[in-house]
């Protein structure tokens, strides 16, 4: 964390801006082949100025590639509403053609829905035969920047980087979670103002994943890493040899043969908070490839459960889960609960393959005190606490009555229902209507919302047997309806 904040730039003194062209820096032309997808914001959250400089800043950043099949394809995907593919990843094979598409986009405002975006992502990015590493980088404000966690964690299963720009005003929180390894070089947070300060150090960060010759960290946990690189062999033409060691002096060296197609390995087992280095080389009888490495250091123990969330909250009911699922390390969770300040705890011990259960036969509108324990194999126990509040029970629906009312034109039913009337906001009616056009089997439904003064109304063109519901709506939610079955007025039967 200390790092990250590092990173985050702020500069609030007024900062002359030249113009001048960017040199274009030889390290960074025919250096690399790879895909980058830009996640453009293009919400209504961000200002015009704020869109443009993040266009003015994308252009110099992307200036010094090679471009094309075999070199660097860019595409710009837009968040608003809906997406909007501005380009695709095959589009641009010049520099001048990708400058002028840059100043060409026009700002979509709208909502941010950047999760309807990543599906659009991920089709782009996993869904091709270029075995090449894929880079998504994400322009945003960050303001509300949705349920994103699992999207972006489903692009880094697939071996796509995830790089993001924030300015200044995001959510940390969620951008630090979505972002690849290491933080300090791929989560920038920076005044728009000032943004054309990290050019460089992101356009470098981006060279070290899409480079020609690379061995990097694709996924990071406490005791796994998953190592990727360019593959260089085929399956019937060498192999790879992988050994990896850590800082202590006291852990082995672990040494393993991969196949010449390979282009991914896991390393399990590994121990918390340590710093490790991978080592790969190519064997083969047709040439001498370089020795690849990498260093890096694994995530804290997490140890179950670190997380707890409540959902499916009712009148006498809510569900609570935890996170993350560890059979092999616990054995069995319990789950405590009781109503706050003084109330009764209860009890519930779970299967250790279980992460969630439905509390029931709480009080209404009463809060209550959740605690969910681990015991772990070790004897050690965790436990975490939240506050749950249940639900205010609405009143339901007293009486509803239906009789039918034979008129020349047409035959009407006369509903007419009583509620209780404390918060009372409305009442929505609901009734199958006769479909006079259609051979369908269900005859259509109707519903009229009708305020909190109507007693009764009257319905026509029912369908046979139709069912009609009433409902009294609160400023809390609606309360439960009462529904009978009509008939017709020639038919004998009572009304129900």
């Amino acid at each position: 964390m200390k790092s990250f904040l590092l990173r985050c730039v702020f500069l609030w003194a007024t900062v002359q801006r030249s113009h001048m062209q960017m040199s274009v820096p030889a390290t960074a032309s025919n250096c690399c082949e790879g895909d980058i997808l830009l996640l453009l914001d293009s919400s209504g959250s961000v200002a015009n100025y704020e869109f443009s400089r993040l266009l003015l800043f994308t252009a110099e950043l992307l200036r010094p590639f090679s471009l094309g099949r075999g070199h660097v394809r860019v595409g710009l995907l837009q968040v608003g509403t809906q997406p909007h593919l501005e380009f695709s990843l095959d589009v641009h094979s010049s520099q001048d053609s990708l400058q002028k598409a840059l100043r060409g986009v026009s700002q979509l405002q709208g909502d941010t829905n950047t999760e309807a975006a990543l599906s659009v992502a991920q089709r782009l990015l996993t869904k091709t035969e270029e075995n090449v590493p894929k880079v998504l980088l994400w322009l945003t404000d960050g303001v509300q920047p949705g349920d994103v966690d699992g999207p972006m964690s489903e692009l880094k299963a697939q071996g796509v980087s995830v790089l993001v720009v924030s300015t200044v005003h995001g959510n940390f929180q969620v951008l630090q979670r979505v972002v690849t390894p290491p933080l300090e070089s791929h989560l920038y947070s920076v005044d728009i103002d000032n943004i054309d300060i990290i050019t460089e150090d992101l356009r470098e960060a981006i060279i070290k994943i899409i480079r020609a010759e690379r061995l990097r960290v694709v996924h990071l946990t406490s005791h796994d890493a998953v190592l990727q690189w360019r593959p260089v062999l085929s399956a019937d033409a060498g192999f790879y040899e992988l050994w990896y060691s850590s800082v202590r002096k006291s852990d082995p060296e672990i040494r393993r043969t991969l196949s010449g197609d390979s282009s991914r390995a896991k390393l399990s087992n590994l121990q918390p908070e340590t710093t490790y280095t991978a080592f790969l080389r190519p064997e083969t009888n047709h040439g001498l490839f370089n020795t690849l490495s990498v260093n890096f250091t694994t995530l804290p123990d997490i140890l179950s459960p670190a997380v707890v969330s409540l959902s499916d909250s009712g009148p006498r009911q809510i569900r609570v889960s935890w996170g993350p699922l560890q059979p092999a390390r616990v054995q069995s969770y319990t789950v405590e609960y009781g109503a706050i300040p003084s109330g009764r705890v209860q009890t519930v011990t779970l299967h250790k393959q279980k992460n969630s259960t439905l509390l029931t036969g709480l009080e209404p509108s009463t809060q209550y005190l959740v605690t969910v324990s681990a015991l772990h194999v070790d004897g050690k126990e965790r436990a975490m606490s939240v506050r749950a509040c249940t639900q205010e029970a609405l009143p339901a629906l007293a009486d509803l009555q239906l009789a039918p009312v034979a008129r020349q034109e047409a035959e009407e039913v006369h509903v007419a229902w009583k509620a209780y009337q404390e918060g009372l906001k409305g009442y929505w009616v609901t009734w199958e209507k006769e479909n006079l056009h259609s051979s369908a089997s269900k005859p259509p439904i109707s519903t009229i919302y009708l305020p909190p003064t109507s007693r009764s109304t009257r319905l026509t063109n029912l369908a046979p047997n139709s069912r009609v519901c009433v409902s009294p709506v609160y400023s809390s939610g609606r309360g439960d309806g009462i529904c009978c079955t009509a008939k017709t007025h020639t038919d004998s039967s009572q009304w129900g």
